[in-house]
């Protein structure tokens, strides 16, 4: 049975984790990232340890026609995708205004256009077959608003919204969205994102592979949507959505300052 996944953000932390754990199971990967040389390493850590197949997609998903000159790679390698991994993705910290524009906007252009394209183009192959998986990596920040880190919680609560929309649309077709939506996470995110003596990082957090573990598990249930850690789900289902708007923007931005 065809099980090959592709993994965006595959050269580190959660993506790399994503792969082993794909491949353990005996699935083939197409592996994609800036990295060329860590995305080589990774494949040929996975073909000697299962003998899978392994495809290696060197490229800038975030820059302009980036995901849209992935796409046309795997399709001209006559590769079918029958996992979609939208891992790749960055924050930033800061006020809005004193953060550079153009980051900003490269942040909405790997964060969610990017995913959008992967999810398009490949969610339609999927319903065309009849059948297949797609994750799409979240956060918990998708829950709230973000102060300090404005656009990147904004960018996971259109990942959210996108990812349920779509589902209810293809379920029906054969093929689920799941959203993994984590906590805090020990990967380079927090180097790339300017965390370091936040309060958000301070009590440490979950490690790549048992994250990676839980949304692969959930990804292959069909579950809507997925909160790493049980206690933490409870908090931004149930009790985020009571507390006064105001008292939530106070606690995130304490949460996100220096």
């Amino acid at each position: 049975m065809p099980n090959t996944a592709l993994i965006t953000g595959a050269s580190s932390g959660i993506g790399t984790e994503f792969a082993r754990y794909h491949a353990r199971r005996g699935g083939d990967v197409i592996l994609t990232a800036r990295s060329a040389d860590k995305l080589d390493a990774l494949a040929q850590e996975l073909r000697d340890a299962h003998g899978i197949a392994t495809h290696v997609f060197a490229l800038d998903l975030g820059a302009e026609g980036g995901a849209d000159d992935l796409v046309a790679r795997i399709e001209a390698a006559g590769l079918e995708v029958d996992i979609l991994i939208n891992n790749a993705g960055f924050g930033g910290q800061g006020r809005h205004i004193d953060r550079d524009l153009d980051e900003e906007r490269a942040m909405i252009d790997l964060n969610v256009k990017a995913l959008v394209t992967l999810t398009h183009h490949f969610g339609q192959r999927m319903a065309q077959r009849g059948g297949g998986k797609i994750l799409n990596v979240g956060s918990t920040a998708g829950f709230m608003p973000g102060p300090l880190q404005a656009v990147y919680f904004a960018t996971k609560a259109f990942v959210q919204s996108y990812s349920q929309a779509v589902d209810q649309e293809l379920r029906a077709k054969g093929v689920t969205v799941t959203v993994l939506a984590p906590g805090y996470v020990e990967t380079g995110f927090a180097d790339r994102a300017d965390l370091h003596g936040t309060g958000l990082v301070k009590g440490g957090g979950a490690t790549p592979k048992s994250v990676a573990k839980h949304g692969y598990d959930a990804m292959r249930r069909g579950t809507l949507v997925s909160v790493n850690e049980t206690l933490l789900g409870i908090v931004v289902n149930w009790i985020i959505p009571l507390v006064p708007r105001r008292q939530v923007l106070k606690m995130v931005h304490k949460m996100q300052k220096k």
